[in-house]
């Protein structure tokens, strides 16, 4: 008889979006595309289930909002994603508060922001973060949960 297999407690990982991306879906669809933050919420679902992940969405139009619940989460979360809309280019109280987090986040777009205005090019969040995926709409989230589930795995 073998012995009880022992099931692995949950990863958490908490998935914060920034300003605007509450308009997804409707907000310019040349450049987002048509999917809403709750699609893609319920498109990844699946995809975290199967890594073992739960995982705890939160939108804000502002930053304290986010820093807090970053704040908030600490003790909860192993890692994070993060898409920080405007706040990329200049949310240096985000930036602080990513690095007192202390956990791995991974910074992630929807368009590719390399390829779009000057003042996109530039994110104040990447020294803070373990890496970032963009340019693959909503696929980069799937993207960025795969890579952060490789930084979390024993």
């Amino acid at each position: 008889m073998s012995p009880p297999r022992k099931e692995t407690p949950p990863v958490h990982v908490l998935v914060l979006g920034g300003p605007n991306l509450n308009t997804l879906g409707s907000r310019e669809p040349a450049i987002y595309g048509t999917v809403t933050l709750e699609e893609i919420e319920a498109g990844l679902a699946p995809v975290a289930a199967e890594l073992g992940i739960k995982l705890e969405w939160y939108q804000s139009n502002h930053e304290g909002a986010l820093i807090d619940r970053l704040q908030k989460r600490v003790d909860w979360a192993h890692g994070a994603l993060l898409n920080a809309g405007a706040l990329t280019h200049y949310g240096y109280a985000l930036v602080d508060a990513v690095r007192a987090f202390g956990k791995p986040v991974v910074e992630v777009h929807l368009s590719n922001v390399h390829a779009r205005e000057s003042w996109r090019r530039r994110s104040v969040l990447a020294g803070a973060c373990a890496g970032g995926v963009y340019g693959f709409g909503p696929d980069a989230y799937r993207v960025a949960l795969l890579a952060l589930a490789r930084l979390l795995a024993p």
